[in-house]
């Protein structure tokens, strides 16, 4: 394996973070233009396919893809599962996922992050759920969507919904905020930042459904600062071409006559899954609070 260093990452506003399974994949997305990659075993469609129990990758995976790129590697833990999130840090990846798509080791306690020298991305579908994973530590957020679906719905919910609530927050006096935090069973010190910052204090990408590049233009025009893309681009006709496509219309997601050029000629898109299809055990992003 390439010796490799734990990084903090200056997320850049625009990047796209693609999932990946193996080091071939891992190339394609750096030649495309990809910030970073996630080292997964399964991706989110074929999760949902297999059922059972989905769990951190073989780290004979994360390896593969850490000795065939430069740009950082992520990988997946379950949540609360403290040896999972040790054994990746061991291994020297670069940011930890602590991840509803797999299947959650402790229904009640998230890990708590900032005892690991390796930063964390966390999902959140609300700034409740946003707050509770920063004060935990976690450096990174993402909208949980509803992965491997295809469906690009519930990431729109939850990213309009958070920063909907932090402009509330940032209108609030002293005693508003302190209610507020009560409220939402939040660390009052990161609604400060929040109110102070006007906006939250860690970068914030849009993840759950990216599945074609107007999806993931979409989520840049609501105000996420980049996307992750999961099932999409790796079963589609022509990866190299796909991956490609998503990173230019995030980067440009204001240039539509470019996003429809860049939209020809990828094939079908992914069928997806409608969301009224998905109850109980089937929604991910429910998994955690």
């Amino acid at each position: 394996m390439k010796e490799r260093g734990i990084i903090m990452v200056e997320w850049k506003k625009g990047g796209v973070i693609m999932d990946v399974i193996n080091a071939e994949q891992a190339k394609i997305a750096e030649a495309a233009g990809a910030v970073a990659v996630m080292a997964l075993e399964r991706v989110p469609s074929d999760i949902r396919k297999a059922g059972g129990v989905a769990r951190m990758a073989n780290p004979s995976i994360v390896e593969e893809v850490q000795a065939a790129v430069s740009i950082p590697v992520m990988a997946k833990c379950r949540i609360g599962h403290i040896s999972e999130a040790r054994t990746l840090e061991a291994m020297n990846v670069d940011y930890i996922d602590e991840s509803e798509v797999l299947t959650p080791a402790d229904e009640e306690f998230h890990l708590l992050k900032s005892e690991y020298k390796v930063p964390f991305v966390c999902g959140a579908r609300n700034l409740g759920e946003a707050t509770r994973r920063l004060g935990e530590g976690a450096q990174m957020l993402r909208t949980k969507g509803e992965p491997g679906t295809g469906n690009i719905v519930e990431a729109v919910r939850h990213l309009r919904e958070i920063n909907a609530h932090v402009k509330k927050i940032v209108g609030m006096n002293d005693d508003e905020l302190m209610t507020e935090a009560r409220d939402l069973g939040a660390p009052y010190e990161i609604l400060k930042q929040i109110k102070e910052a006007g906006r939250l204090p860690v970068t914030n990408y849009a993840a759950g459904g990216v599945a074609t590049p107007a999806d993931a233009a979409l989520m840049m025009e609501l105000g996420a600062d980049g996307v992750f893309v999961g099932s999409g681009i790796f079963k589609s006709e022509n990866p190299e071409k796909f991956a490609r496509a998503i990173v230019e219309a995030t980067a440009n997601y204001q240039d539509y006559q470019l996003i429809a050029e860049l939209s020809k000629g990828l094939g079908e898109p992914m069928k997806g899954i409608e969301m009224s299809e998905l109850t109980g055990s089937d929604l991910m992003a429910n998994r955690s609070k």
